[in-house]
């Protein structure tokens, strides 16, 4: 059945966003990728299909695990407020590893699993993936929060083949997925892998004349010999007595329909298996048959730390079923949500950056078309007020969040050096020379004049784009419109003159808000790189991977 949920994707801190819009026992299903390295930085690269090398790379958000005031609060809270036996674990740990960056990403992920636990149903399940650096430490909060007798599984993903000669270890190539259920009670469905090819020729030879179905014949016999209620001559009259799996109701059933089988005068009753009634291998604990999103992946993305929709296929289905509702607190690209609307799940998705949100919306859209679900954004601004908090609040959020409203990718890491007055890029083709057409953006949070305008038409020309596209917080100025009309129009070589627009466009946000968008041949656009096209009525089977 469809879920009755409203999705939703939240911009923000998933601790607030749990706390304030997250309702007790709620949630069916969580998957979380908390990201941790403490050297990295997380980058979001864009596909560019513009000829252009090389990729535009863009930081989505830092790795923000760092000992400081916002750890320490955390600390505090945890110990004065949170459940005991996780109190007591946290001291310890900081006793042991000191105030450094692993202590305070295990501070920050113990208050939130905290309200991962207060959310999930109790038939509900947790999977948190991580790799080897931190999951002895990780393993230890969930048992804190979930209690260890509702540990299910420690999954192993091998995610890639080693790179290089590694001398002084045994090469990584794995992460670790922790399975708990919130009690007793949790839900769990068993998924399968196809069987082996040679498995299955040497084991269903036969086939069925007619109907050409593999099958094999397999034995009846119990291995329990002591089972007098099992003991009964089979077939009636044929003086072959013995300890059978089944009762005799259910196998003169089974012979009636064909299923028992007496193959050879004197023989023992057998069971005729078919082939394509078997679901296949039970998936076990390590998994080997889900490669990495691969350069040439259709689904690629190019975002760094994105998971392969049949590992999260894998999960779903077996810690959910459809109308259920699955929530991924640190959602990066997508993949979950995706893969939850796919499967007919209800989703939750949060991620602390509007770039992040900008470009899951555009996953959906892209993936799904008129199918998709309806679905909120909570936390991004929605009037001038929101906005302008926004831009006081954090300037690089709001010039993220601008660019989302006109489908426009951020330029670079502007926290790392000057922007070189390009705040974002839009392409698009508009001729077969598959050469893309470039319009730059600019987007400003204070005060405007018209010496911004003719700034931009210099770095229109600079950068060889076509069209400059400037967003402001404020009003524009008179001179500041007149300026723009002055630039005159782009016309494309080969198209008619109505597909001509204006070399310089100003928007406000207000505009934005109010549905207005750029002019420009919207013939074909390569701002992001789209994700393949799908249907909610693709049955998902593990069976057939690949």
């Amino acid at each position: 059945m469809e879920s009755t949920w409203k999705n939703r994707l939240y911009f923000g801190d998933n601790l607030q966003i749990l706390r304030e819009y997250v309702s007790d026992e709620s949630v069916d299903l969580i998957y979380l990728d908390p990201p941790f390295n403490s050297k990295a930085t997380y980058n979001v690269l864009f596909g560019e299909k513009n000829g252009t090398e090389p990729q535009a790379q863009v930081t989505a958000f830092e790795d923000t695990w760092h000992w400081g005031p916002e750890a320490e609060a955390a600390y505090h809270e945890v110990v004065t407020q949170g459940p005991r036996k996780l109190a007591d674990l946290v001291q310890a740990l900081r006793a042991f590893l000191g105030q450094n960056d692993m202590m305070a990403y295990l501070v920050m992920m113990a208050i939130r699993l905290a309200e991962l636990h207060r959310v999930l149903k109790p038939t509900g399940s947790i999977f948190l993936h991580c790799d080897p650096t931190a999951s002895h430490y990780l393993k230890l909060l969930i048992d804190a929060v979930f209690d260890p007798r509702n540990f299910k599984n420690e999954i192993i993903w091998y995610r890639t083949t080693p790179k290089a000669n590694v001398r002084v270890r045994f090469p990584s190539t794995h992460d670790v997925i922790l399975f708990y259920g919130k009690s007793d009670r949790a839900a769990f469905s068993m998924v399968y892998t196809p069987h082996d090819e040679k498995y299955v020729e040497s084991h269903y030879r036969q086939f069925e004349p007619g109907t050409g179905r593999r099958f094999r014949y397999t034995s009846l016999i119990n291995p329990n010999r002591n089972r007098p209620n099992l003991t009964y001559e089979f077939p009636p009259g044929s003086g072959t007595v013995r300890v059978w799996r089944w009762t005799k109701e259910r196998m003169t059933k089974a012979w009636q329909e064909g299923r028992v089988i007496v193959t050879k005068e004197g023989g023992v009753a057998q069971y005729k298996r078919y082939l394509d009634e078997q679901p296949g291998n039970p998936v076990q604990s390590t998994w080997h048959d889900i490669p990495p999103i691969n350069s040439q992946a259709k689904e690629r993305l190019g975002y760094p730390t994105q998971k392969p929709e049949p590992l999260l296929e894998r999960i779903i289905n077996a810690g959910s079923r459809e109308g259920d509702l699955v929530l991924d607190p640190f959602c990066g690209c997508g993949t979950t949500i995706s893969v939850a609307e796919r499967l007919k799940r209800g989703w939750i998705g949060i991620d602390i950056t509007h770039l992040a949100i900008a470009l899951m919306r555009h996953r959906l859209r892209d993936t799904f078309g008129d199918e998709l679900s309806e679905y909120d954004v909570v936390g991004d601004p929605k009037d001038l007020a929101s906005a302008k908090a926004l831009a006081k609040h954090d300037r690089f959020q709001f010039e993220w969040w601008a660019l989302s409203l006109v489908d426009g990718r951020p330029a670079q890491d502007k926290r790392k050096g000057a922007d070189a007055g390009v705040d974002g890029y839009i392409y698009f083709f508009d001729d077969n020379s598959k050469k893309a057409k470039k319009i730059v953006i600019q987007v400003k949070s204070g005060n405007v004049s018209v010496s911004q305008i003719r700034d931009l038409k210099g770095v229109i020309e600079r950068e060889k784009a076509v069209i400059g596209v400037f967003i402001t917080l404020n009003k524009p100025t008179g001179p500041m419109m007149k300026e723009s009309l002055a630039a005159g129009f782009y016309v494309p070589e080969f198209l008619p003159e109505e597909f001509k627009a204006p070399k310089i466009q100003i928007f406000t946000i207000v505009e934005l808000l109010e549905g207005a968008s750029v002019n420009y041949p919207r013939l074909a656009v390569s701002t992001f790189k789209k994700a393949p096209r799908k249907h909610k009525d693709t049955v998902s089977d593990q069976n057939n991977l690949f």
